[in-house]
């Protein structure tokens, strides 16, 4: 039953998530093995789609896989995912042909989700496509809290680039051709957005989401099996800790403003360290997949043509924009390529949590019914080649996909067939998407 806000809602039991309402506060809970029993057994977990965006491209030696097939061998940039194999495919041979005009990074990043053409403007008249993303959120919104959830690590710069708006740099989510959709960025809000924790914060007497719930959880807990009663307590220690920082997040950043208008250097990069920040936002990512907040998401790991310090990395000193145009240079590509790899690290740490978390029959978890798209606009940075796009997906989406591949499609291949495919695992089948007619071949089950 799709969650309605202002509405009297069943028992827990009655509805595909356990929600606890409180005075201002809303927390789903993870799948339960008593929700299955109370529905008689029919607990088909929903698929979600995830799309992780890097900027700059990739060194393709240091990314290309070797072999075809189910006998292939991951490259130094994908060893990350290694433990993912079984449930990672890596598509080559991909390109969006609508992103061969313009300049080197803007329209290659905005086309990406959608395949479409980018008008030239450098003020309001924007217009690109509807994104693969939002496709699927038009379709299964109505049954989560949040149709979708986009997140963002760097903040938009409206400024005009070579002709170009750099609006598109910022966006790969569209929900229509002319409308971008806002990312979030600072991890409170998207905490309060998660859980609906509007008195957080006003009120001394609740300074945690979890006081607000405390009398319906302990409900839950005498209707649920005591493995479930375990699982429910060790959620919501998991929701505290998380609650926790995000609020030191959050206090951190302040104190960093704070220091900066007064003329001070703060000894983090704002808002926060990157590494620990990026983390965060993935976590809450998960959370929000695990608990059917939503079914549909993205994060930008960084704005095209972002030049963000990777110096916390130790092979690493400079930005990745800079590094990407390595002229060849092996130190330089060195460090781009140490660069890429912790993209997937991350990624892969993404994959293990979600792997982590029981759903559905005995066996699956919720990564077995997700779909993670992870790509970049540009193949190499250094030449700007949108030829060849590093894209990789991992989970099957239950069953829907054909994993533990590396599927070596032609050269130019459309990669909208790949999004063909995955609107179809999600439930919202199509024939078409952006250039491409039907799906990939050898990628769906």
């Amino acid at each position: 039953m799709p969650y309605r806000r202002g509405v009297a809602q069943p028992s827990p039991l009655a509805s595909r998530r356990a929600l606890l309402r409180g005075a201002g506060a809303t927390l789903a809970l993870p799948w339960l093995g008593s929700w299955a029993e109370a529905r008689g057994g029919s607990a088909a977990a929903p698929v979600r789609l995830g799309f992780f965006f890097m900027p700059n491209g990739v060194l393709p030696s240091a990314w290309q896989v070797q072999g075809e097939g189910a006998s292939f061998q991951l490259s130094s940039t994908l060893a990350p995912l290694e433990a993912h194999r079984q449930r990672l495919t890596v598509l080559s041979g991909l390109r969006n042909k609508n992103s061969l005009s313009g300049e080197g990074h803007y329209v290659k990043t905005t086309a990406l989700l959608s395949g479409a053409p980018v008008h030239k403007t450098g003020g309001r008249d924007l217009r690109v496509g509807t994104s693969v993303d939002q496709v699927a959120a038009q379709a299964s919104g109505h049954l989560t809290p949040l149709p979708s959830l986009e997140l963002s690590l760097e903040p938009v710069r409206n400024i005009v680039d070579m002709g170009y708006s750099t609006v598109y740099g910022a966006h790969i989510s569209w929900s229509a051709p002319d409308r971008p959709v806002p990312r979030e960025r600072r991890p409170r809000a998207v905490f309060d957005r998660l859980y609906r924790a509007s008195s957080l914060g006003t009120d001394p007497r609740h300074a945690s989401i979890l006081d607000l719930v405390r009398g319906e959880a302990r409900s839950l807990q005498r209707q649920v099996s005591s493995e479930d009663g375990e699982k429910v307590s060790e959620y919501l220690e998991g929701v505290r800790t998380l609650e926790q920082r995000v609020v030191a997040f959050a206090e951190r950043a302040q104190a960093d403003r704070l220091a900066v208008a007064a003329g001070a250097r703060p000894e983090r990069d704002l808002p926060d360290a990157y590494p620990a920040y990026a983390r965060l936002m993935l976590e809450l990512l998960a959370q929000a997949f695990i608990t059917d907040t939503t079914r549909v998401a993205s994060l930008m790991w960084g704005n095209a043509v972002s030049g963000r310090s990777f110096s916390f990395l130790d092979e690493v000193s400079g930005g990745f924009h800079p590094l990407s145009h390595h002229e060849k240079d092996p130190a330089k590509q060195a460090q781009y390529a140490r660069i890429n790899r912790w993209h997937l690290e991350e990624l892969a740490w993404l994959a293990d949590r979600l792997a982590a978390v029981p759903e559905g029959p005995e066996g699956e978890t919720v990564l077995d019914h997700c779909a993670l798209l992870f790509g970049s606009g540009l193949r190499d940075g250094n030449a700007h080649s949108p030829h060849d796009l590093p894209i990789a997906v991992v989970g099957g989406a239950s069953g829907a996909l054909r994993t533990g591949q590396h599927l070596a499609s032609p050269m130019h291949t459309p990669l909208c067939h790949v999004f063909v495919d995955l609107l179809r695992a999600f439930g919202a089948p199509v024939a078409r998407f952006g250039d491409a007619e039907g799906g990939l071949p050898g990628l769906s089950a």
